[in-house]
């Protein structure tokens, strides 16, 4: 039996984790023997595919990745700004990557845009965009416990071309960590000939224009300075670009990065110059 991660934007509710967690123990073939965790997202579907791309990474790397299925569910309605019948969302599809994971969900805005270049198998399970409010609970909880139980042979699933996964372009707000840094989509590669460490970048998130000092990691600059810098996610060869200030947390003023930009959300822009 493999273990589940979900990664969802309703993760953050109690209740609801039990829901999804009863629903897949009652179709899975050994409910005592299951190993879930939840991951909180937001209703960006580019955070979901940041929070996606950085927990695959970390499995691909110290976990056991055939052993592994990640479902996620954020699904805004991105597609339509109109009234839906059914509450119809998303169509739902079922990834293996070339490591072995298998992820499944909602194929919503950029859900999985992060981890495009790592598919090797796209497929798709008609009839689960429509019929309830709570489709976690009550469609997609019996195809998590298939994957789990490697009945994936026994899916209706039909192969289709990656092309259905949009492409993400621009810099992009990827998450905001609870000490405040802000994890860009920005990567090491995108700065090397354009600023050097020491260099000031000018950088605008949530319609705010600040400058920023570049370093090589948080603690490179002063204690209250804003610093851009190579931080702790994506590839550890090309890393994502965060943005903050090194704090104590001692002092009165202690505003990191994301008080210096107004609070952004996942999913803003990110402009540089």
């Amino acid at each position: 039996m493999k273990k589940l991660i979900v990664v969802a934007d309703w993760a953050h509710d109690s209740l609801t984790n039990q829901e999804v967690r009863t629903a897949i123990e009652g179709f899975s073939k050994n409910p005592n023997e299951l190993h879930i965790s939840f991951v909180s997202s937001t209703p960006s579907t580019l955070h979901t595919s940041y929070l996606l791309q950085q927990l695959v990474r970390t499995e691909e790397r110290y976990g056991r990745p055939g052993e592994t299925v990640f479902f996620q569910n954020t699904d805004p309605r991105v597609q339509t700004k109109e009234g839906v019948e059914q509450a119809k969302g998303a169509e739902f599809i079922v990834i293996r990557l070339k490591s072995g994971i298998y992820l499944c969900g909602p194929n919503a805005g950029y859900d999985f845009s992060l981890l495009k270049p790592s598919i090797e198998y796209v497929y798709r399970y008609p009839g689960l965009d429509k019929g309830s409010q709570f489709r976690s609970r009550d469609l997609y909880s019996r195809i998590s416990a298939h994957l789990i139980d490697e009945m994936e042979d026994e899916l209706d699933l039909e192969e289709q071309p990656s092309n259905c996964i949009p492409e993400l372009r621009g810099y992009f707000v990827g998450h905001v960590d609870n000490y405040g840094n802000i994890k860009t989509t920005i990567t090491h590669e995108d700065l090397k000939g354009k600023v050097a460490i020491g260099e000031k970048v000018e950088i605008e998130i949530n319609d705010v224009k600040k400058s920023a000092l570049y370093v090589n990691n948080l603690f490179g600059g002063t204690p209250g300075e804003l610093v851009i810098y190579p931080g702790s996610s994506g590839d550890p060869s090309n890393p994502y670009i965060e943005v903050s200030v090194w704090r104590h947390f001692t002092e009165k003023d202690a505003s990191t990065g994301v008080h210096a930009f107004n609070m952004p959300r996942p999913g803003m822009e990110i402009v540089l110059s």
